[in-house]
């Protein structure tokens, strides 16, 4: 069953750990072997997997997107003004796939799963998707 989830962001550009949302889903949905689909319908916005063990992480990710892709630029011409914001998301991806076994996540043990704000503070969705193996 598709789920749509709300959530708030509280920064410009942050990474939100949706990880638990995610397995709480799996657990709710019963689903026991096949995959979830995590999923941003926002332009501005992204979904990755990566460590969760260390915030400095997030920070770094953060940090370099925004130099590798400035806020300002002499040479965009998005007339919102936030063209680095859809490269970021684009760089990002709008979505991930994480395989589900036995009802668990099957992820690293250091990895999460992130909700990527680059145009925030503001409301935001996603959504989770569980497909099952037949």
């Amino acid at each position: 069953m598709l789920r749509k989830l709300e959530l708030s962001t509280n920064e410009h550009a942050e990474m939100i750990d949706v990880t638990e949302k995610v397995r709480t889903y799996v657990k709710e949905e019963g689903l026991d072997h096949g995959a979830v689909i995590v999923y941003s319908p926002h332009t501005t916005a992204g979904i990755t997997v990566n460590e969760n063990a260390d915030p400095n992480v997030q920070h770094d990710m953060l940090m370099r997107l925004d130099e590798v892709y400035p806020w300002e630029h002499e040479k965009y011409r998005h007339a919102e003004g936030n063209s680095a914001s859809h490269l970021k998301a684009s760089t990002m991806g709008t979505e991930q796939t994480i395989i589900v076994e036995q009802g668990e996540l099957v992820l690293g043990t250091w990895q999460g799963i992130y909700f990527c704000e680059f145009d925030g503070p503001r409301p935001r969705t996603f959504y989770i998707k569980g497909l099952s193996d037949v």
